[in-house]
């Protein structure tokens, strides 16, 4: 987006209605944003502090975006959410009415201040020249990801699967199925969430490659060394958006709707794209994307909404109780 325009979303969230007087926000978020968001929020706080607000504190919430999700539905009284797919800020709406239908059109790019893609970690060397998908059906080859079930991570990592195998085999459902079998017969161990699958990998040493969001990938290889990991995103992967929402029940109770408004709309700002692009992530912002090109290899990327007509479709197809995945899995074990 423009910066012009960029300017007035950031104006207009600070110029929003709502208590100014908040002191505290609570953002609910994915399974391994903390790193990201622990080095966002004291940027946030300090710019809040020095625009005359009094002192605000945000604290954070993590789990896979799932749980997360069913948490505010129960009553988890979280001013925002940042999770890592568009259903489980959607349920906000179709199962709790705590935010409205256009949700997503309240912010820029679809409420999505920043997207990654999903990539996979090898130990160093790469010892099973993993280079694409169809490396992963091997039968030499084990699999660690989380659960579509109960992490965003999981879905993605499924339908980025799904989708390059059924390009390259020319939309043929049948022959997609029989390799998504494998596929999923390879995984050695299915966490509830994205931090899990990397604690199974790194520390306790099991299967052979990681696959997670690039993002998260990079950030492993960094903490625990780059001297014992590779990473490798595949030519053709999926576009995984990151949605954003204020809770609109939960800031009214709460009387955060400005502060809310104002921190959402500042990671759109150049300097939040930029300390985004830090923690691996890709970003709309051309600026910090040219300045951390060398981070992002090139990739064919394909959205959801045009391989699998939306995320209503992907949920009844593939995840609802007896779909794809649950038939797969079973038809893979027989």
């Amino acid at each position: 987006m423009n910066k012009i325009s960029l300017r007035g979303w950031i104006l207009a969230a600070l110029l929003a209605s709502g208590g100014a007087s908040a002191t505290e926000l609570l953002n609910s978020s994915y399974d391994v944003s903390r790193e990201l968001f622990s080095a966002l929020n004291p940027v946030f706080e300090q710019q809040w502090q020095q625009q005359g607000n009094p002192a605000l504190t945000i604290k954070q919430s993590h789990a896979g975006s799932s749980k997360q999700a069913l948490a505010i539905l129960q009553g988890l009284r979280a001013d925002v959410v940042t999770y890592n797919q568009v259903t489980d800020v959607q349920i906000l709406h179709d199962r709790g009415n705590l935010i409205p239908a256009d949700w997503q059109s309240r912010l820029p790019n679809n409420s999505s201040p920043f997207y990654s893609t999903m990539a996979f970690l090898v130990r160093k060397g790469n010892p099973k020249h993993i280079q694409s998908w169809d490396d992963l059906v091997r039968d030499d080859v084990k699999l660690v990801f989380p659960n579509p079930k109960t992490s965003g991570n999981g879905r993605y990592t499924y339908l980025a699967a799904w989708g390059a195998i059924d390009r390259a085999d020319g939309g043929n459902e049948e022959k997609t199925r029989e390799w998504m079998k494998r596929f999923l017969r390879n995984v050695a161990v299915f966490d509830t969430g994205g931090r899990g699958a990397t604690t199974t990998f790194v520390e306790r040493n099991l299967g052979d490659v990681l696959i997670s969001f690039e993002s998260e990938v990079n950030n492993i290889r960094k903490q625990y060394g780059s001297d014992k990991y590779e990473v490798i995103v595949p030519p053709v992967d999926i576009l995984a958006e990151f949605p954003v929402a204020w809770v609109d029940k939960n800031v009214e109770r709460n009387g955060t709707e400005h502060a809310a408004k104002a921190y959402l709309n500042f990671l759109y700002s150049p300097q939040a794209q930029k300390i985004i692009t830090s923690f691996n992530y890709r970003v709309y912002d051309k600026q910090a994307m040219e300045a951390a090109k060398e981070q992002f290899p090139a990739t064919q990327l394909f959205r959801v909404e045009e391989q699998f007509g939306g995320w209503p479709q992907v949920m009844s197809k593939h995840f609802a109780a007896g779909g794809e995945l649950d038939q797969l899995l079973a038809e893979g074990h027989r």
